[in-house]
């Protein structure tokens, strides 16, 4: 795939940014770069590699949930700048049609 400066400007639309010519040119020879890089390892033989599954031997541990009660309600609402007693109070920001 050859990258040129339209390849780019559609490259930015769908990315929602804005290139000038400047550095349209720099992404152009980025953009060529890396797919020179990736045709490099498309060279590579790997029909003896095993796919990567995972990128450690590690074995994830995991712990128990407990559930346990760090600060009363009264403590939870002690700096809340509105609440009722039990709940914090906060603008509506949601409207019904």
């Amino acid at each position: 795939m050859q990258i040129d400066k339209d390849t780019v400007a559609r490259i930015a639309h769908l990315a929602r940014l804005e290139v000038n010519e400047q550095e349209s040119e720099e992404l152009v020879q980025d953009m060529t770069k890396i797919l020179d890089f990736m045709a490099k390892l498309n060279e590579i033989d790997t029909t003896q590699v095993e796919p990567l599954i995972y990128m450690t031997n590690e074995v994830n541990t995991l712990r128990e949930d407990v559930i346990k009660q760090e600060i009363t309600h009264e403590e939870a609402l002690q700096n809340a700048p509105e609440h009722d007693g039990k709940h914090f109070l906060v603008a509506k920001v949601i409207e019904k049609k």
